[in-house]
């Protein structure tokens, strides 16, 4: 760690190679404990709750190797992260690759001493399934939060093949177990076929919104999340989930559940950056799988919206 009041500097490219050193989250300095830190990036790299196409437990290792890009400064909405608050890469859960209970109960173990001291995870995933554990960790500390999900797939069936727990259910097992705040959660960019006619109404039927992508085909989402920030308000417990599968493959085909017609890249940056002014307690970037974007731009892409979620958290200083 560094000295003391001082806050720890990505290692820029003219002070270290970037392909030189260890491929940390911007490279970061790596931190095995998360006293005194107001923010870390952890990696959870498990896909065994997938239904479709694995390989995200890859994800975390890809989205810290094209994050070497990132530099410190947001040159579009003035944020300097790292001139006020102390951020650190927490490094990877130890889930258990052959068991995905005693995978879930590992990750909301690792989370809970981190979010008690003070600690914003900022978690690079990893499939869906991951959010059940770890909105398990926030309500410990603090309650059931209001959540911002951004997903091709609602998740919220009530079973995969007969399992209860998998990528495809964590926000109905969040609804049973109380950790959501129902009428303050939004589902945006939900779509592609179905099972049912009746897949999208169970989540308005918890209080939910539910926003399909095709209702805001070229359109800005500034107003959609200037009236989420409204009705959460500044003060209420917010977690951000964001599912890479929720941008239109054609940005991100690295994915394991594609669905075409989603959301574009300046639509995603609007719904993070419109978070400012949220009490954000954690935020996730899942469902990044590599082997399907050989360029890398999926996972260039969800290491840069992480840096956007990290420049809109609590106590971001602002040029």
């Amino acid at each position: 760690m560094s000295e003391p009041n001082a806050f720890n500097q990505p290692l820029g490219g003219n002070t270290m190679p970037r392909f030189g050193g260890l491929a940390s989250m911007m490279r970061l300095p790596v931190a095995t404990s998360a006293v005194g830190l107001n923010a870390g990036f952890i990696g959870v790299p498990l896909d065994i709750g997938t239904s479709h196409r694995p390989g995200a437990r890859f994800g975390p290792r890809q989205i810290r190797a094209e994050s070497c890009l990132i530099r410190p400064y947001n040159m579009a909405t003035g944020a300097a992260p790292f001139d006020a608050l102390q951020v650190a890469d927490l490094g990877d859960v130890a889930i258990n690759t052959y068991h995905l209970l005693k995978s879930v109960d590992l990750i909301e173990q690792h989370y809970r001493p981190i979010i008690d001291a003070g600690c914003i995870p900022l978690t690079l995933g990893g499939d869906h399934t991951i959010a059940l554990p770890i909105l398990r960790a926030m309500k410990a500390k603090h309650g059931p939060v209001a959540l911002i999900h951004v997903d091709a797939h609602a998740d919220v069936n009530p079973d995969m093949f007969g399992e209860a727990i998998a990528h495809g259910t964590p926000f109905r097992r969040a609804v049973e177990e109380g950790l959501l705040i129902g009428d303050k959660v939004w589902q945006i960019g939900l779509r592609g076929s179905g099972y049912s006619a009746e897949d999208f109404d169970w989540p308005r039927q918890q209080g939910f919104t539910v926003v399909p992508a095709h209702e805001v085909w070229w359109t800005s989402l500034a107003p959609l999340m200037a009236d989420i920030r409204q009705k959460i308000g500044p003060d209420t417990p917010t977690y951000l989930s964001f599912d890479i599968d929720g941008i239109d493959p054609a940005y991100a085909g690295g994915t394991g559940t594609p669905e075409i017609g989603g959301l574009t890249v300046p639509q995603a940056l609007e719904i993070v950056r419109g978070c400012r002014g949220l009490n954000l307690v954690g935020c996730d970037l899942v469902e990044v799988s590599p082997a399907y974007d050989t360029s890398g731009n999926t996972a260039l892409l969800g290491a840069n919206l992480l840096f956007e979620m990290l420049c809109v958290l609590p106590g971001v200083a602002y040029r």
